[in-house]
């Protein structure tokens, strides 16, 4: 075997091996941000430089060919790995610390979306600086935020028991989180606390982590209502991001504005409600943490994106 040779099966097993722990990690953080009200796990995808892949492949799952669905579930079950592997860590934190410290929380998340939206504008130049038009948009996805966390739907969920109303109640949530989740801006999470399912969520999750399975039915019901939301909602906003770009790019930065008012009032929601956050409750140590943290992760799909532009022959999948 010649010397070239050698180097070209070097250079591939490289990628291959970069693109694993890549996706590995994308996925760890998504899992992080989906666990939190006020960031989506599309916002990370957007912000690392992958989201278009892992819409396609969403969408492939679905609706894809045969080769289309075996790329895709490879891609998936990669980024699923971290997923699950941050999303138990976050989810063995975060129930308790949502009683004790949601204003920490909520300043550490108010620095990641103020620092990623910047951040997307610079990867969506073309489409913000040539159609200034679309601001109607942005007017438009922070509305959609706003309203909902106004319309407050957890006032009216109390002891959550399984019923066929909540049954219902429970996979309409699902289906409407899954659909946010997947949009850089609005957050599943910050949807599941407008309806009051947040916190008894994170809590069944813990739960059955921990094998108790008393409200295994509300994972359960979550589950079919995010499969069917998946199923849904992927085709339209595959379909809106391929034609209507520029308009999908000022919406999302105008739900991720308005998350900033999600996280706010954030606190109201809890079981045990707080009070609106305020300037006082801010912690400026943790706001810059989480502004580092997106730029960190910025910097490293920079990073990727060199590494990726090194490497040019071979792929371990098309994604």
């Amino acid at each position: 075997m010649t010397n070239f040779e050698d180097e070209r099966i070097q250079i591939a097993t490289t990628k291959k091996d970069a693109g694993i722990v890549y996706t590995l990690v994308s996925g760890f953080m998504m899992a992080l941000a989906d666990s939190v009200p006020g960031v989506s796990g599309g916002t990370i995808a957007f912000v690392m430089g992958f989201y278009d892949n892992f819409i396609t492949a969403l969408y492939d799952i679905f609706h894809g060919n045969r080769q289309e669905k075996k790329s895709a579930l490879f891609y998936l079950t990669k980024l699923a790995a971290g997923w699950l592997i941050g999303m138990g860590l976050a989810v063995s934190v975060l129930a308790g610390l949502f009683t004790t410290g949601i204003y920490q929380v909520s300043s550490l998340f108010l620095g990641f979306v103020l620092a990623s939206i910047p951040l997307i504008m610079i990867e969506e130049k073309e489409a913000v600086h040539e159609h200034c038009h679309w601001l109607f948009f942005t007017s438009l996805g922070a509305a959609v935020v706003v309203g909902l966390s106004v319309f407050n739907l957890s006032s009216y969920v109390q002891n959550l028991g399984l019923t066929f109303g909540t049954a219902l109640y429970v996979m309409l949530a699902g289906f409407l989180a899954i659909s946010a989740m997947v949009l850089p801006g609005i957050s599943g999470s910050t949807l599941l606390m407008t309806f009051g399912l947040y916190v008894p969520v994170i809590t069944a999750l813990k739960e059955v982590i921990n094998l108790n399975f008393t409200n295994l039915w509300l994972v359960v019901l979550l589950t079919a209502g995010i499969l069917l939301g998946i199923a849904i909602s992927l085709k339209v906003i595959k379909t809106a991001l391929l034609n209507h770009r520029s308009s999908m790019v000022y919406a999302i930065l105008g739900m991720m504005i308005g998350s900033l008012y999600a996280i706010v009032v954030g606190p109201t929601t809890l079981k045990v409600p707080q009070h609106v956050m305020g300037f006082a409750d801010l912690n400026i140590w943790l706001f810059l943490t989480g502004a580092a943290i997106v730029y960190g992760l910025y910097l490293l799909k920079q990073y990727m994106s060199r590494k990726k532009a090194m490497a040019t022959d071979g792929s371990d999948s098309e994604y």
